[in-house]
């Protein structure tokens, strides 16, 4: 597991918020675990230009926060869901938000990384 070299600032609401979904993957994750529960497969399935490692990494570190939960299914083979905990869901009007931003914005990601399809 990832060990933290410079604290976290515990006097910095804004850094504590960023330090759940600071990650390239958390973030979309959540938004997409919005509407269902999602298998690991499916997520993968979802976001192909993450190695599932990463992903499964920062899905165990969603759950470890409280954000996200993880339900296993005593079958043959086993199955595993996830889905937003209560307190993930409290982030989605920020992640709204974020997206919101994204779209009025547009010019300026086309700027720096070329149009977009």
């Amino acid at each position: 597991m990832y060990e933290r070299k410079i604290p976290v600032d515990l006097d910095c609401p804004l850094r504590l918020t960023m330090s759940l979904i600071d990650s390239k993957w958390k973030s979309c994750m959540l938004d997409e675990l919005r509407y269902k529960s999602l298998r690991p497969s499916e997520l993968h399935k979802i976001f192909p230009e993450a190695t599932p490692r990463v992903l499964d990494i920062q899905l165990k570190e969603l759950v470890e926060d409280g954000l996200v939960s993880k339900t296993t299914y005593n079958e043959v083979p086993l199955r595993t869901e996830y889905s937003l905990t209560d307190l993930g869901r409290t982030l989605i009007p920020i992640i709204d938000s974020m997206i919101e931003w994204g779209n009025k914005n547009t010019e300026l990601f086309e700027k720096k990384y070329g149009a977009t399809k």
